[in-house]
C-alpha cells in the first residue's frame, strides 16, 4: 500500500495536499474523478467513504477496477441527484479548468457538501507567461495539451480564482500552492504551477 501511495504522490502532488485537509472517515464526493485514483488514495490514507462522478466510459471502468464507487454523469448537467449537505467534502481535482459552467458548479459543490476543495493549474505560472511572451500557448506537465486538442476552456490564475470567490461570497479557508512537489510561499501567483484551495459558503 505504501508503494501505491508513493506512486500517487509522485504523479499528483496535489493528492497529499487534499488529503491533509480531510479527516479520517469523512464522506467525499469527487467530481470528474477520472480513473478513481484520488478516491482510492483517500480511502487508503484517510478511510473516506464516498463516490466519484465521471462521464468517460473508460474511466468509469477504471474506477470499478480501482474499487471506487462511481456514478456516470456529466458535471455540466449539475448535481441535482444529490441532496443538500450530503457530503463533508466535494472535490474538483484538476477539473475546474475543463468545466463549461464553472460558477453554477461551484455553487452546487457548496450545496451538496460542507466544504469544497479544488486544484487547478495556475496559468499565471512564470513558465506559462514566458511561453506566451514567446508567442506560444504553454504546454507542460500541468497543461499537457496542444491548443487545438485541449479540454481546458476556463484557465485561470490564483488571483482570478480568489477574485471569483470574493465576488460570490465564497470563503477561502486555506490554500496550498506548489511547483512540482515543493510548496511555494514567495510570489505564489508567479512561482507556483498548481493551486489547491479549500472553501465554504460565505456569510
Amino acid at each position: 500500500m505504501k508503494q501505491i501511495n508513493s506512486e500517487f504522490i509522485q504523479t499528483r502532488p496535489d493528492f497529499a495536499a487534499i488529503a491533509a485537509w480531510i479527516p479520517k472517515g469523512a464522506t467525499v464526493l469527487d467530481l470528474g474523478c477520472g480513473d478513481g485514483s484520488l478516491l482510492r488514495y483517500l480511502k487508503e490514507t484517510r478511510e473516506v467513504r464516498g463516490y466519484g462522478v465521471e462521464i468517460s466510459d473508460l474511466d468509469v471502468l477504471s474506477c470499478i477496477a480501482n474499487g471506487v464507487n462511481v456514478i456516470q454523469s456529466d458535471l455540466d448537467s449539475g448535481l441535482a441527484d444529490f441532496e443538500n449537505n450530503s457530503f463533508d467534502y466535494v472535490l474538483l481535482s484538476q477539473t475546474l479548468q475543463a468545466t463549461r459552467h464553472t460558477e453554477p458548479l461551484i455553487q452546487e459543490m457548496l450545496r451538496v457538501g460542507r466544504e469544497g476543495i479544488v486544484s487547478f493549474p495556475n496559468f499565471g505560472y512564470w513558465r506559462n507567461r514566458l511561453k506566451i511572451l514567446r508567442g506560444n500557448m504553454p504546454v507542460s506537465r500541468e497543461l499537457p495539451y496542444q491548443w487545438y486538442d485541449t479540454p481546458n476552456v476556463h484557465l485561470c490564475t490564483l488571483h482570478d480564482f480568489e477574485t471569483f470567490c470574493n465576488d460570490r461570497h465564497v470563503a477561502v479557508l486555506d490554500r496550498r500552492v506548489m511547483a512540482g512537489k515543493n510548496e511555494v510561499q514567495l510570489l505564489p501567483n508567479l512561482l507556483g504551477s498548481t493551486a489547491v484551495y479549500r472553501f465554504q459558503r460565505g456569510i
